[in-house]
């Protein structure tokens, strides 16, 4: 999983590339731990290069959701993939995260 992050303005922007899985969760848990700190709490997550989450990765984007709200943010899901998008859809994080 390739995760590219950049800060314009009062949002972060990350792209994702790849799949997210046991074999990296541990690196994208290192690679996101600086958005869940600090004033900026806006989050737009480009999934059009994430192929594939695990339940580990689902868990790691509520955790991000949680930190963004509970400093006055959000989490923004744009570009998914349609396989990517029914996960969400089946564990229900499709109702908790915005998906655009």
């Amino acid at each position: 999983m390739d995760v590219t992050i950049k800060t314009e303005g009062n949002k972060h922007f990350v792209t994702l590339n790849g799949r997210l899985d046991t074999t990296n969760i541990q690196q994208f848990t290192e690679d996101i731990a600086p958005l869940m700190s600090g004033e900026i709490a806006n989050i737009e997550i480009d999934c059009s290069g994430m192929s594939y989450t695990s339940s580990q990765g689902l868990r790691s984007f509520l955790t991000l959701q949680k930190s963004a709200e509970s400093r006055g943010g959000s989490v923004v899901m744009t570009k998914m993939q349609p396989n990517v998008k029914q996960v969400f859809d089946i564990t229900g994080f499709s109702n908790i995260f915005k998906i655009i």
